[in-house]
């Protein structure tokens, strides 16, 4: 971006922009600037005299004498195809809703974020910094040209200037140092002029055409100091002149820059005469100023460009017209020898010059002062907060001006103008690809007025700026395309959240949805199954540990946390569940676990759990597996006592949405004591699994897990297994090792020894045989399942004859089952389990049977579950409904 517009009201924008979309309060003034400029002095003036510059006056001789007529023509054509294709886009995002002050930097990182707005704001900094460079560089060799010492002519009074590298930068440090006395006592010196300046350069500009048709042939005497001389000839209009300058596009005589010693080619001349083209941006600089901004910003900074267009299209023309090739190489001022009266060039030259160094370094430090404001990058931009009483950025505007005093030292106009260009360039293409984002985004809000735009001018504006950046220097665009990925990485990562809205969120959202609808659950297939789990968290103060380990358990699939609220939305003034949502997000992070959360209120929670299972998720991605925590008598553990992340003080407060520690331990109510009573009844309990299977989901019960020793910590050296004990052992006689069930369990180990922090474990199956079964065949015959299945794991056979002969023994609940199951039995399969897998065991992963149908048994149900599984450590009970294993390829 260049600050191209009036710096008092550029400024304005900033200091009383009341936000576009946040609603962030008046920092500095008493209310917003009014608005009274109209379309032709609030953005075409601004834009034209921006868009003008030294360029103008000072390189049209350059490129048509190093080009030729045609291929200049081709650099304006491609110039302004690229301008105008950033025009369409910088139309739609200023015509998008109410604009209020703050420019371009302000309404694109309110409409993209943080990263893009901050990000786009540096680079339209750095080009402005490096613009103003080449502007007093331009001012001062159109200055030393006149009054420069010439040592080939010591009669001239008028050449007393030194010159040489030294003596150019120290006039370059005295026209910048008045640029920033200007700036230092307020930008409405130059505000007040700009419509004179304009009125002057049209004057100018009113000569040099009038002189080509006026002033007849004469020849014209070039020195460049010692004794060289050169005669350039200046024809009038003359076919024959045409004719030389009208170069094929193969023939272009490119020579060496007398400025630089360079040999020219046709991307170092783009490059100088694109920085003329730039200055689009004045009208949205002077948003917060205009009356009808969403119709002056488009309709002002098309009539600009269209003006500038066609005067330097006519330039061109009269130029090839009526100079040979010698006087346009060799003297780039040339204007002003064959203008009817010389020093009105020498006018209009100094006045673009002043006017736009001291536009850019105030429009940069605005620009400056807007991201320091912000704080995107924090203690590196502090000074440039810094205002005065009357509200000038004094801070921004030092800051600036120190930047492009190491501008100057480049000391060449068209050293520097490579770089200039890129800047703009990579800007320009920056603001095509966040139209571009905004438009594919199909964001409803966003309905920009101004429509004379699609996707294809974004992309096509994207690509020839990408284009052009690598043709005029490989090594600028890449490092410039390199600096606005580590700013959009540093803004990301340093930056806390805010309510500007991210475009990125949008777009997720886009093509999320577009995927969802291609997820069709018709084409679902066994061999492309993973576990959707559905977690239901009471108080994650005691499920952390779980929660951490369901994440492990997903393989890459969907995982919800669900909790159910108790009450009757009818008695309540409104949802209390919508303002919890932050906690449990902010839970999730801290966490950091990969879960959506998804609460509901009900009178019950086998009620809420219902809802859940029934409408969380979408399409295809719909919760097929439910996981409870164990219903018994442990007394729980507060985890929050336990990590660091949740002890206020020790953790982070900077949390991007406003949680902290300390808020997260408000919010969740304390760990329920062992004398209180529970939320939950042991027949609703199993009433929720009846549900889930009634539903076709799977049931996961989840015991033991407080005690879980995650992997990777020293204390889980000593786990080396994942057992899994494929048989229902509450009718062993009634259940296989091959049904959906226990292949359904295979399939859950074999995930969680699949994840990357479970790996180094190894799978262990446990096959429970009696004598009179035959342990060896039934090895072989599993052994074969494992192979089909493609399951690495080892196979232990367990004797379970001790086990299986106090089946039936000690009935204390008839009917509970088909066959009575006694409580010795119980604990001597619990003291299998205990002795088999021993400390070796990291989780264990058994059968779960199907609740009995009649209720008033679930408490027997949950008792005998209780008794099988006490003491076990971590433990999965696993009933599965659905095929998910495959043989097939």
């Amino acid at each position: 971006m260049t600050s191209e517009s009036s710096p008092l009201l550029h400024y304005r924008l900033f200091s009383t922009a009341s936000t576009l979309c946040d609603g962030e309060p008046t920092t500095v003034g008493t209310g917003p600037a009014p608005r009274k400029l109209s379309t032709f002095f609030g953005v075409v003036v601004p834009t034209v005299l921006s868009m003008f510059s030294i360029v103008l006056f000072m390189r049209i001789g350059f490129v048509v004498g190093h080009a030729g007529l045609l291929q200049s023509l081709l650099m304006l054509f491609v110039a302004y195809a690229i301008i105008w294709l950033t025009v369409l886009s910088v139309c739609a995002i200023c015509t998008n809703g109410a604009v209020q002050g703050g420019g371009a930097y302000f309404m694109i990182s309110r409409t993209l974020g943080p990263e893009f707005g901050g990000s786009i704001g540096l680079m339209f900094y750095l080009a402005n910094v490096c613009a103003c460079g080449v502007y007093v560089l331009g001012l001062v060799e159109g200055v030393l040209d006149i009054f420069g010492k010439d040592s080939s002519d010591p009669t001239n009074s008028l050449r007393s200037l030194p010159q040489g590298y030294g003596y150019s930068f120290l006039y370059a440090i005295v026209v910048l140092l008045l640029c920033l006395s200007v700036c230092l006592v307020g930008a409405s010196i130059y505000s007040q002029a700009a419509f004179f300046i304009f009125i002057l350069v049209t004057l100018v500009l009113f000569s040099i055409l009038l002189s080509f048709l006026a002033v007849g042939p004469r020849q014209v005497t070039i020195r460049h100091g010692g004794n060289v001389t050169l005669i350039g000839q200046y024809t009038g209009i003359n076919s024959t002149t045409l004719h030389n300058n009208l170069q094929d596009f193969s023939l272009a005589d490119y020579t060496l820059d007398y400025t630089t010693g360079n040999l020219m080619n046709f991307a170092t001349v783009f490059a100088v005469m694109f920085n003329g083209c730039t200055g689009i941006m004045a009208g949205c600089n002077m948003s917060g100023e205009l009356k009808q901004p969403s119709r002056a910003i488009p309709i002002g900074t098309i009539i600009a460009v269209v003006i500038t267009f066609f005067v330097y299209l006519i330039l061109f023309l009269l130029t090839a017209l009526t100079c040979d090739r010698t006087l346009l190489r060799e003297d780039y001022g040339f204007f002003r020898p064959i203008n009817f009266w010389p020093p009105f060039v020498l006018i209009g030259v100094y006045a673009t010059s002043l006017s736009a160094s001291m536009s850019t370094l105030i429009g940069a430090s605005r620009i400056l002062h807007a991201l320091a404001k912000d704080d995107l990058f924090g203690i590196l931009l502090a000074p440039a907060k810094l205002v005065s009483k009357g509200g000038n950025p004094w801070g921004a505007v030092v800051y600036t001006w120190a930047l492009v005093q190491l501008v100057l030292l480049a000391g060449k106009l068209n050293t520097i103008a490579g770089i200039v260009t890129v800047f703009y360039l990579m800007a320009y293409a920056a603001i095509d690809l966040a139209c571009l984002a905004l438009e594919w985004a199909s964001a409803p809000n966003f309905r920009p007025t101004f429509r004379l735009f699609s996707w294809h001018t974004c992309l096509l504006g994207i690509l020839s700026c990408l284009v052009m950046m690598f043709l005029i220097n490989p090594a600028y665009a890449s490092g410039s395309i390199v600096l606005l990925l580590l700013l959009l990485g540093f803004i990301h990562f340093r930056s806390s959240s805010s309510s500007w809205g991210y475009i990125s969120q949008a777009l997720i959202f886009h093509q999320v949805r577009k995927y969802l609808l291609l997820l069709d659950v018709r084409k679902e297939h066994v061999k492309f199954w993973r576990p959707q789990i559905l977690l239901m968290v009471s108080n994650p103060r005691t499920s952390c540990q779980l929660i951490k380990f369901i994440n492990d358990l997903k393989k890459g699939g969907l995982f919800i946390m669900g909790h159910v609220e108790t009450g009757d939305l009818d008695s309540l003034p409104s949802d209390p569940v919508q303002a919890h949502y932050s906690f449990w997000l902010s839970l999730v992070d801290k966490l950091n676990v990969k879960a959506f959360v998804d609460l509901t209120l009900s009178p019950s929670v086998r009620h809420g759990t219902q809802q859940l299972l029934r409408i969380t998720g979408l399409g295809g991605m719909k919760p097929n597996t439910l996981v409870l925590g164990f219903y018994d008598n442990a007394t729980p553990e507060d985890y929050f006592l336990q990590d660091s992340a949740f002890t206020p003080g020790l953790s982070p407060n900077d949390d991007p949405f406003g949680v902290d520690a300390t808020s997260l331990q408000a919010h969740f109510p304390p760990v329920r004591s062992p004398e209180s009573p529970r939320h939950l009844a042991p027949k609703e309990y199993v009433a929720i699994i009846c549900d889930a299977l009634k539903m076709h989901k799977n049931i996961v019960l989840a015991r033991g897990f407080p005690s879980l020793v995650r992997p990777g910590t020293s204390s889980s050296n000593a786990a080396l297994y994942i057992d899994v004990w494929p048989l229902d052992l509450l009718r062993p006689q009634a259940s296989a090792y091959v049904d959906v069930c226990s292949l359904f369990l295979l399939q859950m180990a074999c995930i969680l020894n699949m994840a990357a922090s479970w790996h180094r474990y190894q799978l262990r199956f446990f096959l429970c045989v009696e004598s009179s079964v035959g342990g060896n065949a039934a090895e072989v015959k599993f052994r074969e399942l494992l192979i089909k299945l493609r399951i690495r794991a080892a196979i232990r056979v367990v004797d379970w004859d001790r086990v299986a002969v106090l089946w039936g023994q000690g009935q204390e609940h008839p009917g509970l089952t088909r066959e009575p199951i006694s409580r010795e039995y119980l604990k001597a399969a619990n003291q299998v389990l205990l002795e088999e897998g021993g400390m070796e065991s990291a989780v264990r992963f058994l059968y779960l049977p199907r609740p009995p149908a009649d209720p008033a048994l679930h408490e027997y149900y949950l008792e005998e579950l209780d008794a099988l599984t006490e003491g076990l450590g971590p433990t999965l009970l696993i009933h599965g409904l659905t095929p998910v294993t495959c043989t097939e390829l």
